[in-house]
């Protein structure tokens, strides 16, 4: 009995000496509030009855958004250069305020967007009175019949937490986990359409495979590089690589492996093949939300990792980088002219814009940091009302995404037809738009640190990309629509909020960029 007190009293002495790393909960604020809400939503989903469940998970989805959101300003406000916690594992410095104020905006469009189309036939929604209809249009209730299910909320909310660690992570443990619970839930997500249910749920099993593949290869070279490094935290590799006599085998054949991981989730070419495939049999509003937000979490992680634990043996690694910045961007537009699809045209135009962003992570400097914060930006915004505008276009059997449905789209709805005329424009990179400023300050960048003949290469992209926009474009304005052609479906006040929100962004961000460029050049990252 007193050897059985000897033991158990030395217990609480060796828990006494472990130390709890301090937590800044000031700091990962807004990270607390959206997973608090993803759980909370978890158990709406258990416990509500279904006709209460879509009113209460869109309720909750855009408080949680907006909150996060009022926690991050007040942090921000008192920021200073930024911090670390959680054993150094988070650092929330201005370049993660801005991607998080940036994932928190594109989050609150993407939910709109999705609430408007995740109405199941007979639920609460559908049986409101719709709105009084025109000729080309048909009713809110049958448009939204072939919506999603309700848990896609709370996948979206656990999702956009992830993203929102994966900008932070100051380690590459951390980042890996992150990308683990951002990219579950887009997998499901992707899986839940209704009308095109087998080619929803095809690519969801392709992206889930692909996925898996690019983890995998993301661990390899995480493992790689704490051999090489003897740590997982990205200063101790970047102090590493400046004064280490080991072998350059290990830090190289980490850092091409982690790339593949990192230039997967971002829609790098060659890594894109899961891109047309998951765009086109997605639901278009999850599609919108994959497209904007993964953008901008994982070239976030890809600054991050780049500038603070390998600049300093950018020598070794630019060149490489520099050959698939301009393997993406020619995939992109060559593969984005042969499309008749207008999802997968979409999403080869991702390709080519990933392309584009990788200019300014290249520049290793803060210059090159603000510009490519700004496209994110921009790009985001651009891309979810695209996709808002694409989900109201249908036919009997579902959404018309053939090149060949929007013939004539001017003539039986020029209001719908306009708009997306200036969101094609704002992608192809026309003045007066937030896609021409975001090109500009990139390429400005890309030249200033010496990359003229990178710059170049962009330039001819952007110039051929621009065909397959102004084919759409052509298509709406100048052809005769089909007899038989789709109808534009009345947008609920959801759709219609995300729409305005992005094509207002869009305006404001070509017109006036001042404050949102302001707003990204504050400062480099802290590790």
């Amino acid at each position: 009995m007193g050897a059985f007190m000897g033991v158990t009293g030395s217990v609480p002495a060796q828990l006494g000496a472990v130390q709890v790393p301090p937590i800044d909960y000031a700091a990962i604020a807004p990270v607390l509030v959206i997973l608090a809400a993803a759980c909370l939503a978890i158990l709406v989903e258990a416990f509500l009855p279904r006709h209460q469940r879509w009113s209460v998970q869109v309720g909750l989805s855009l408080v949680a958004i907006v909150v996060a959101g009022v926690a991050l300003a007040v942090f921000a406000r008192s920021a200073g250069t930024g911090v670390t916690t959680l054993s150094d594992s988070l650092a929330i410095d201005p370049p993660t305020l801005f991607l998080w104020g940036t994932l928190l905006a594109l989050g609150l469009g993407s939910v709109l967007l999705i609430a408007d189309r995740s109405v199941e036939p007979g639920g609460a929604f559908v049986a409101e009175a719709a709105p009084a209809e025109g000729p080309g249009t048909m009713s809110r209730a049958a448009a939204s019949a072939a919506g999603m299910r309700t848990e896609v909320f709370p996948l979206a909310l656990f999702s956009l937490g992830g993203m929102m660690v994966f900008c932070a992570a100051n380690d590459l443990l951390t980042m890996f986990i992150a990308l683990e619970v951002l990219s579950l839930p887009l997998y499901l997500m992707c899986g839940l359409a209704k009308r095109r249910r087998l080619l929803s749920q095809e690519s969801a099993v392709k992206y889930f495979l692909l996925g898996a593949f690019a983890s995998a290869f993301f661990l390899y070279g995480l493992a790689l590089l704490y051999g090489y490094a003897g740590s997982v935290k990205l200063q101790a590799i970047a102090d590493a690589t400046a004064g280490s006599e080991r072998s350059d085998t290990l830090l190289f054949a980490g850092l091409g492996l982690l790339l593949v991981g990192l230039l997967f989730k971002a829609s790098v070419g060659p890594f894109h093949t899961w891109t047309p495939d998951v765009y086109q049999g997605a639901p278009t509003s999850v599609t919108g939300f994959m497209a904007a937000c993964t953008k901008v979490a994982a070239f976030g992680g890809i600054l991050r990792v780049l500038q603070v634990a390998f600049e300093a043996s950018s020598w070794e690694w630019r060149g490489v980088v520099w050959t698939i910045a301009v393997v993406s961007m020619v995939i992109g537009v060559v593969l984005g002219l042969t499309q008749r699809d207008i999802k997968r045209m979409i999403a080869y135009s991702s390709v080519a814009h990933a392309g584009f962003m990788l200019l300014g992570a290249l520049a290793l400097s803060d210059r090159g940091l603000a510009a490519t914060l700004f496209y994110l930006l921009a790009y985001g915004f651009t891309t979810i009302a695209v996709f808002g505008v694409i989900s109201l276009v249908r036919r009997s059997d579902g959404e018309a995404t053939h090149l060949s449905d929007w013939a004539g789209l001017a003539k039986r709805s020029p209001l719908v037809a306009w708009v997306f005329t200036f969101l094609l424009l704002a992608l192809a990179g026309i003045p007066m738009t937030s896609g021409f400023v975001g090109k500009f300050v990139v390429f400005e960048a890309a030249l200033t640190d010496g990359m003229a003949p990178l710059v170049v290469v962009a330039l001819v992209a952007s110039a051929v990309a621009a065909f397959f926009y102004l084919r759409v474009i052509v298509l709406m304005h100048f052809q005769e629509p089909a007899a038989d052609g789709p109808t534009v479906s009345v947008p609920g006040a959801f759709t219609t909020a995300a729409i305005t929100l992005g094509v207002v962004v869009t305006l404001l961000l070509g017109v006036l960029p001042t404050l949102a460029l302001d707003w990204a050049n504050v400062g480099g990252f802290v590790s």
